[in-house]
């Protein structure tokens, strides 16, 4: 049934994805924009950081069941995972699920599945399926047709951790959410060729939510870690030992702070339904709220300290001071930038005029919008040795002997715990 799978989209989820159906002996056609994505492709390498992944890739493109192109090719299933990101006033873009739309429609046939896999608003496989139609009105779609469409649709949404990607796309569980019980059962045979865990059936629309809701649980209880960090602060408590106690009633989990919520999902997708639903949704807008305000609380204790500096020694100015920001990343032991709470922190050190040191172990080049900051990226024992001031951003691996190497000089703003951690707490 499924000879050929067109992945749409060859970035964090859907390189792994065409990779993982490739290394399950599927043929594999992935699909960017990217030339430089196509060729580091087809050359059996990744333009990505993510475990296990680059073998996997260049195993797939040498055995001949992994190849990308600028242009969408036939094939029997299109699996589309491109980004959905938002426009002003935090509503939903979907541009590139449009433009996706429009580039596979040309080669559309009956017969053929088609799965949103981007995280979407609700609505948005619905809109999906009306695109193709407008483009291919010799086709029928699941909403003219039902289970006797030419063409099934359905939303699969992904729920995978970076980092372990690979993994968790075979292990997990996955929501089928088609527009026909025929898009659903079809959409199961396609995944049940690589995943383990279990495929599920639903409509459309609560595939879409079930991610939605997924990604919002976790940024309320982000935030509520992050604003009793905040509360913590005002009267002198180690929140780190204080989670660490109330954790230790039998039903009580609360989460780490950081220095905020970043990546493409847990810091977009509540806004979807924030923008669906405004009058409702009341707590996960707060929630969001005070996740974004978070980089600024860090920045404003950072401004604290470097004032400290400078009242210390009046004969220096704000360029002489040396700020080091460990961690540009998201999250742990990732390359991902995006929406990174870390790298806003990091830029508005060196909006400020400070000289910052960054620290990031998984990139070998700044991003260019800090090109005209006064912010270089150094090693970590270099960003120790001269800084006035160190900030740990992320939570990284590499990170973890730091609190043993912290110069008795430098003042410390420990965003994730790590210092506390290492005492014990």
């Amino acid at each position: 049934m499924f000879d050929r799978i067109s992945m749409i989209g060859l970035g964090y989820i859907g390189l792994p994805t065409a990779a993982v159906f490739a290394a399950y002996g599927s043929r594999v056609i992935g699909v960017d924009v990217s030339a430089h994505v196509v060729d580091t492709v087809n050359a059996g390498q990744i333009h990505i950081v993510e475990p296990e992944l680059d073998g996997i890739v260049h195993k797939a493109v040498n055995d001949g069941n992994l190849h990308a192109t600028l242009t969408p090719e036939p094939a029997d299933a299109f699996i589309i995972s491109v980004p959905t990101p938002f426009r002003d006033e935090f509503q939903p873009d979907l541009k590139y699920i449009e433009d996706a739309a429009h580039s596979i429609a040309p080669v559309l046939a009956p017969g053929n599945l088609v799965i949103l896999e981007s995280t979407s608003p609700v609505g948005a496989t619905r809109q999906l399926a009306e695109w193709l139609a407008a483009a291919r009105p010799d086709l029928s779609f699941p909403q003219q047709a039902g289970d006797a469409a030419d063409i099934q649709i359905a939303h699969c949404p992904e729920r995978v951790l970076p980092g372990h990607v690979v993994r968790e796309l075979v292990e997990n569980d996955r929501i089928i959410g088609g527009m026909s019980a025929r898009a659903s059962e079809m959409a199961i045979a396609l995944y049940k060729l690589v995943v383990q865990g279990d495929c599920i059936a639903t409509s459309a629309e609560t595939a879409e939510m079930c991610k939605l809701v997924e990604n919002s649980s976790r940024d309320v209880q982000i935030a509520f870690a992050n604003e009793l960090s905040m509360i913590c602060d005002r009267f002198g408590i180690d929140v780190w030992e204080l989670i660490a106690l109330a954790n230790r009633h039998p039903r009580v989990n609360i989460l780490q702070p950081g220095p905020g919520v970043g990546g493409h999902c847990i810091a977009v997708d509540p806004w979807f339904i924030v923008a669906s639903a405004p009058e409702e949704a009341q707590l996960i807008r707060a929630a969001r709220e005070r996740n974004n305000a978070k980089p600024g609380w860090v920045l404003d204790k950072g401004k604290a300290a470097i004032l400290e500096v400078l009242s210390q020694a009046p004969e220096r100015a704000m360029s002489d001071v040396r700020v080091a920001c460990l961690g540009l990343a998201f999250k742990p032991d990732i390359d991902d930038l995006r929406k990174s709470p870390a790298l806003e922190i990091t830029r508005a050190f060196g909006q400020l005029g400070c000289q910052v040191l960054a620290v990031e172990p998984h990139i070998k080049a700044l991003p260019a919008d800090l090109s005209d900051l006064p912010i270089v990226l150094t090693d970590l024992q270099q960003a120790l040795d001269q800084a006035d001031l160190i900030c740990i951003l992320v939570r990284h691996s590499a990170f973890a002997g730091v609190p043993a190497r912290l110069p008795a000089t430098a003042r410390l703003l420990d965003t994730v715990g790590l210092c506390a951690a290492r005492q014990g707490k």
